[in-house]
């Protein structure tokens, strides 16, 4: 075909020697959009949609798309991908319950694949290419989409203009959806990235720039033309900006008095609403719907949807889901799965997903009244154990592979600096693609994964990676550079005192300790910053970090039983410093049975949430003074 001949000489070269390559990708969208009569800004602006112009060396994403255009082909990721791999046991309500982990995926048959995840043999079918070049080849699968494009504008009875603001309906389609709003939603953000521009690097050191057209108005008309079904939205908490249905978790009894698979409230009243957690899937879309509607198993609020950012919502944001194992913070967040896995590393996100989760988010916290930080928009991998016993099964998505730089410029809230060296803290800020922390485990214990840009920094007991890794005593384990193990790093966003500095390393207070991490001034994955800071009282060599704030027992009425308080086994030393969060009071939901009652205790005593490991903790505000973190 002439697209092959046309287009493989324009990278040439093997995806390993991309780097040594600027424009050629650039070259490639030029040469396609030409070949088949595409608008060249519209095939730009749907890959950065789909993939910012990543072509991830050829690796499938979370939901089977390859390259740049994210041409899916999830029966063959399915088939060569790596084996399903669990983040941990579910803690489901955060007291003692565990739940089924997902089943282990299997290639469907051909036709039990939705259309949206078979994309690439279409292309292949309409560009003469072969699968292999459309997902290992960056130039074969910029062609794919283009071709994809164009028959899909034919398809419409649209001509191939050369107008942007004429392949609307084309874009719609082209993100596989099956209903107008969210075909809409897609289309939106795509021409929401043409008005505004993108320029950046890619994974493989490819330069490529997308002008912006300011004044772009797409004929959005054309969507009535796609044959698409209608959404049902009702009963849905979402912005307008996206897509939503509403598939319901079962809240009724089931055997042996028990009932699942969340608990009804009245938050924001009562309870508040504080955090929202950021979890993935590991596992696809339709599975992870079955799952959620399984009274037996657990629950969250929110799925989003890797292909096309597309989101179920699953239980109202007043009741209480069973999603982060730890029972103070289920009873006060709002929890969000997102498509994908953990420990496969180039199985990525789509930009779609990241926009739609930023935009609930944003929509959520502006709803509730949840800083826009770290401290309460928290990963799942930050939410603390509630005992000591609990601490070592505690979950560790989304993992280092989340890219929370990328998802806080999203929610408009990017990490700056906010002082200079002596502010007293830094914020983690690496850059994602170059910071490349190497770990192990994501296929089998003690093999290394595939080298990937992370959100993650490692920490050393001194300045230097000659130094042993920081311990965790909670876990009891010797530190390991394993994509599950936390003892060892922090990750973008999260805040710590600075407790020194030597050269390129900088210090901060760490779990009790004093961690280390290269922040080079050239290159520094930190900045700095200024804020508040909780210390141990004068007087006191230490105290107790707890991973709930539980109110006293005299806080509680006859008919609730009074809960422990019950430290970690961690303690905050004096002379060392923790980044505050909130100041907030010991607060309990009652909430065991089916029919109720249901109740909220709140005691006298207030505590103070900190930043003290890779996970978030609480210590008493009687227990500590809090200080400016440059005094």
């Amino acid at each position: 075909m002439a697209a092959a001949a046309l287009l493989f000489p324009l990278l040439g070269a093997a995806p390993s020697d991309a780097r040594n390559s600027e424009g050629r990708l650039q070259s490639a969208f030029a040469s396609a959009a030409a070949e088949y009569h595409v608008p060249q800004s519209v095939l730009l602006g749907v890959s950065y949609l789909q993939s910012r112009w990543d072509a991830h060396a050829g690796a499938p994403s979370a939901t089977g798309g390859y390259g740049p255009m994210h041409l899916t082909d999830a029966r063959t990721a399915l088939a060569e991908g790596p084996p399903h791999h669990s983040d941990g046991s579910e803690d489901a309500r955060g007291d003692s319950a565990r739940a089924p982990l997902l089943p282990e995926a299997k290639p469907p048959k051909t036709s039990e694949i939705p259309a949206r995840l078979r994309t690439l043999p279409k292309a292949a079918e309409l560009t003469g290419l072969s699968a292999q070049q459309l997902r290992t080849d960056p130039a074969a699968n910029v062609a794919g989409g283009a071709a994809l494009l164009a028959a899909a504008q034919k398809e419409l009875g649209a001509p191939l203009s050369s107008d942007p603001a004429d392949w609307y309906g084309a874009v719609a389609r082209f993100s596989g959806a099956e209903d107008t709003a969210t075909a809409r939603a897609y289309a939106d953000d795509v021409y929401d990235v043409l008005r505004t521009g993108q320029k950046r690097a890619t994974d493989a050191g490819q330069l490529v720039a997308l002008a912006a057209q300011p004044r772009l108005s797409p004929d959005t008309g054309q969507l009535r033309r796609a044959g698409l079904r209608t959404l049902d939205s009702a009963g849905t908490e979402c912005p307008t900006t996206v897509s939503c249905e509403w598939i319901p978790a079962p809240y009724k009894q089931f055997g042996d008095g028990d009932y699942g698979n969340h608990d009804l409230a009245d938050r924001p009243a009562s309870p508040g609403i504080d955090y929202i957690v950021i979890h993935d899937t590991e596992g696809a879309w339709e599975g992870v719907l079955t799952m959620v509607q399984d009274p037996t198993y657990v629950s969250w609020q929110y799925t989003l949807r890797s292909t096309d950012g597309h989101i179920a919502q699953h239980v109202k944001a007043k009741d209480v889901a069973w999603h982060a194992g730890n029972w103070y913070v289920n009873a006060k967040s709002i929890g969000l799965e997102h498509e994908g896995f953990l420990a496969r590393p180039d199985a990525w996100y789509t930009e779609a997903m990241y926009r739609s989760s930023a935009r609930l988010v944003t929509y959520l916290a502006k709803k509730y009244g949840i800083p826009l930080d770290r401290q309460h928009i928290l990963g799942h991998d930050n939410v603390p154990g509630p005992t000591a016993s609990t601490v070592s099964g505690m979950h560790t998505d989304p993992g280092p592979y989340w890219d929370w730089r990328h998802y806080f410029e999203l929610l408009g809230r990017p990490f700056a600096a906010t002082a200079g060296p002596n502010g007293g803290l830094v914020t983690i800020r690496p850059d994602y693609t170059t910071n490349r922390p190497r770990y192990t485990g994501c296929v089998s214990a003690g093999q290394p994964c595939a080298d990937h840009g992370s959100s993650a920094v490692r920490l050393y007991s001194g300045p230097g990676e000659s130094y042993p890794l920081i311990k965790d005593v909670g876990l009891g384990s010797t530190p390991t550079t394993g994509v599950n193990d936390l003892s060892s790093r922090v990750s973008t966003g999260q805040q710590y005192a600075v407790a020194g500095r030597d050269g390129d390393w900088t210090a901060i207070w760490y779990l009790g300790q004093k961690a280390w991490f290269r922040n080079p001034k050239q290159n520094p994955t930190a900045v700095n910053a200024t804020g508040l800071v909780a210390t141990p009282k004068d007087g006191l060599r230490s105290v107790p970090v707890y991973g709930r704030a539980y109110p006293e027992a005299s806080a509680y009425p006859a008919d609730v039983p009074a809960q422990a308080v019950s430290p970690l086994p961690y303690t905050l030393p004096a002379g060392q410093r923790y980044a505050v969060g909130d100041r907030v009071p010991g607060e309990y939901y009652y909430a065991v049975t089916f029919a109720g009652p249901h109740r909220v205790v709140v005691g006298k005593d207030l505590y103070y949430e900190i930043q003290f490991g890779h996970r978030v903790g609480f210590v008493r505000a009687a227990d500590v003074r809090v200080v400016s973190s440059g005094s």
